[in-house]
């Protein structure tokens, strides 16, 4: 395999449009890439032709505008390149400049928050030009895949990424006033960069289509605990098993030939359970990388007869997944933002965005804490092994103690320092500045900040719009204190002085994991939004609404659309997963367990028409009856609380009720099916055991 060969082979790269396009139509496309604006009609015409030609060479017969809803996935629509037959019943292979550019689908159908009335259904899909094209080979043939935005006929964003890119163009804005004032007017543009890191695990497939709640909800409702979970953390970097290691050479071979740097792999903490890391890409682009990783993912698990699980809470009692969001913002000149270099104490531009990105994220904790909430991620946060539901900064000791010299002038020198193994024949390692911290939700990495909280099925279109947009508030500020300043140094060290001083409660190296760090975080004034429902009114507060609207990222609108969305999502998926939960339990469970005391009953009578002792069946069978009763009971409760709540008409309220009524009497209704588990003989359960989906892959 020669991976620089395959590297991009799907790919319409710009490599492969300087090849295929006339100079001057390149210069056009590069041109508007960089610095925004249209292409003429006719460059248009010539890059769908080049396109089309490239793609039908790869063997592609259909093309469709590629999207993000507000699904939480990816939709497309297939149509083919086929012209009208001639007079000779001929056709042709077309795609024009209009088609590339601009699509039309139906929107009715597609979560809008009342955006949109089922009446009204006119879409329209308008052409990423800065995401390269590409084709996907599927089963119903070779695609070309074209990135899109989506918005409504009148003009509303109805996807994840159009906010997105306006937050882009916002903090690059900013942040250009902000260079101008330490003299990079050789500046023209930022990008926003991230590199999500993607966890999820891998079963097989025989065993998850035996189990109803991994197909319709993505995780186990039901589950015993195994005799082996993650006690022992030898899962964690181990020694890959043979066939996760072919599906991961499959994948890597898949995405590289999508043109994505997938470069780290390996086993995560849980049993069955692994993470690829990429490289960083300009955040749009790492968005629909992403996107289609979590595609190849299933697809190749499944080409390997293994089904991937991307819940953030596949089984419980072990590790979740998660998503988390390496950002960083650079200019068009290469400097990264976040590079502190090898001095911070006295790089200014450096500790004034460091400054700034305190403020952002002290300002707005409350929004960034909802862009990682959703009801999958209710089962991670805070829950020993992921970042708590409280917003802090971790800097680590190098950068809290800079932080505390401009705030009270006390000078702590920290060191990297070297480390010696004390064995002759390894070399002395020069350590970082600073260790890492696990539990913090936002922490500084050496030159990025890596937000913890995604979930592993999430977008990180989200999370990187909510960053994005704050900080162009912060650069905003910092602007027009600073503009127009006799003396730009004395002003701007005054100025992030008293930005750090108004916000460092934010910053917490500890234990997120304590109880302490709660009380703290109270003390503090630091908001603790600890689930979904909570979470979610923080979209129309009207400094969330300001925020948006100011930099032109959202519209009241369509934040009170993405309001009705997320209560409306959420309820929708624990209503699900209520029913699955009753079908198991009324189909599966409960005649299984009926089986199994029937036959322990019979043993009993027999023994003991013999003279046997039959004590210990009979002490099995009054406990399989107590749980038996304890299984119906709340099986019978959780069904008059579902169709309560599932009657209610006001979403917010229904989406509550499922939290916080809903939710208990779910728990209630597995807790006595688990303990059953561990009692009834395993050819008598109806499903494959945790054990089972586990350690058979």
């Amino acid at each position: 395999m020669n991976v620089p060969e395959l590297f991009g082979e799907y790919v319409f790269s710009r490599a492969v449009m300087k090849e295929r396009l006339p100079r001057s139509v390149y210069k056009e496309v590069a041109r508007v890439m960089e610095h925004g604006g249209s292409l003429t009609a006719a460059s248009a015409d010539a890059v769908a032709d080049a396109m089309k030609c490239w793609a039908v060479e790869k063997g592609a017969t259909h093309y469709t505008h590629w999207f993000q809803p507000l699904t939480g996935s990816t939709a497309e629509k297939h149509d083919a390149f086929l012209s009208l037959p001639d007079e000779d019943g001929r056709v042709l292979m077309e795609l024009s400049g209009k088609k590339l550019i601009m699509g039309e689908t139906d929107a009715s159908s597609f979560p809008s928050g009342g955006l949109r009335g089922t009446s009204y259904a006119r879409g329209y899909t308008a052409w990423d030009i800065t995401s390269p094209a590409f084709i996907k080979k599927q089963t119903c043939g070779t695609v070309l895949c074209i990135p899109t935005v989506f918005a409504s006929y009148s003009g509303e964003a109805l996807d994840s990424k159009t906010p997105l890119l306006r937050s882009m163009e916002a903090v690059s804005k900013q942040g250009v006033r902000l260079l101008r004032l330490f003299g990079k007017n050789e500046v023209q543009h930022l990008v926003s960069f991230i590199g999500p890191e993607q966890e999820y695990f891998l079963i097989e497939r025989k065993l998850y289509e035996k189990r109803k709640d991994l197909v319709y909800t993505g995780r186990t409702l039901f589950g015993a605990p195994p005799p082996k979970g993650q006690e022992l953390d030898d899962h964690y970097f181990g020694k890959i098993r043979t066939r996760v290691g072919s599906f991961m050479k499959r994948l890597n071979e898949e995405l590289w030939r999508y043109g994505i740097p997938a470069i780290t792999q390996h086993n995560e903490v849980a049993p069955a359970q692994h993470e690829l890391a990429p490289f960083f890409a300009q955040a749009n682009v790492a968005v629909d990388q992403n996107n289609l990783i979590m595609e190849t993912m299933k697809q190749v698990a499944y080409e390997n007869g293994m089904s991937c699980l991307l819940h953030e809470k596949p089984y419980a009692g072990v590790n979740g997944s998660a998503k988390h969001n390496n950002w960083s913002i650079g200019t068009d000149t290469g400097e990264n933002l976040f590079d502190p270099g090898e001095d911070p104490e006295h790089n200014l531009q450096f500790q004034l965005v460091l400054a700034c990105v305190v403020a952002a994220i002290d300002r707005h904790a409350d929004m960034l804490r909802e862009t990682a909430a959703t009801a999958g991620n209710d089962h991670r946060l805070g829950a020993q092994e992921a970042p708590p539901a409280i917003i802090s900064i971790f800097l680590g000791d190098q950068l809290e103690a800079l932080v505390d010299r401009i705030v009270t002038g006390a000078r702590k020198t920290v060191t990297a320092g070297d480390l010696n193994t004390g064995v002759s024949t390894v070399p002395v390692l020069h350590k970082d500045a600073t260790d890492r911290n696990r539990t913090s939700p936002f922490a500084f990495t050496g030159n990025r900040f890596e937000f913890r909280m995604v979930g592993s099925s999430d977008s990180v279109a989200t999370s990187t719009t909510a960053l994005n947009t704050i900080m162009a508030e912060a650069f905003c500020e910092a602007a027009d204190a600073l503009e127009g300043a006799e003396d730009f140094e004395s002003a701007c060290r005054a100025y992030l002085k008293g930005l750090l001083e108004a916000h460092r409660r934010v910053v917490f190296n500890g234990d997120g994991y304590s109880d302490a760090w709660v009380a703290e975080a109270q003390r503090r004034g630091l908001p603790i939004i600890e689930s979904t429902v909570d979470a979610i009114p923080v979209l129309t507060r009207e400094q969330t609404v300001a925020t948006y609207e100011r930099f032109g990222v959202f519209t009241r609108t369509e934040l009170e659309s993405r309001e009705e969305i997320r209560y409306e999502s959420y309820a929708k998926k624990i209503a699900v997963e209520s029913k699955v939960m009753l079908h198991m339990a009324g189909k599966q469970y409960i005649p299984s367990v009926i089986n199994y005391a029937s036959s322990l009953a019979d043993a009993v009578a027999s023994a003991e028409a013999v003279g046997m002792d039959a004590s210990v069946q009979r002490e099995i069978l009054n406990e399989i009856t107590y749980l038996l009763r304890k299984t119906q009971d709340a099986l019978n409760h959780l069904k008059e609380v579902y169709r309560e709540t599932d009657s209610m008409r006001d979403l917010r309220k229904m989406a509550q009720n499922y939290r916080h009524v809903v939710i208990p009497a779910m728990e209630a209704l597995r807790a006595p099916i688990d303990q059953l588990e561990m009692v009834v003989d395993s050819d008598f359960w109806p499903v494959p055991s945790y054990g089972d989906l586990m350690y058979n892959v």
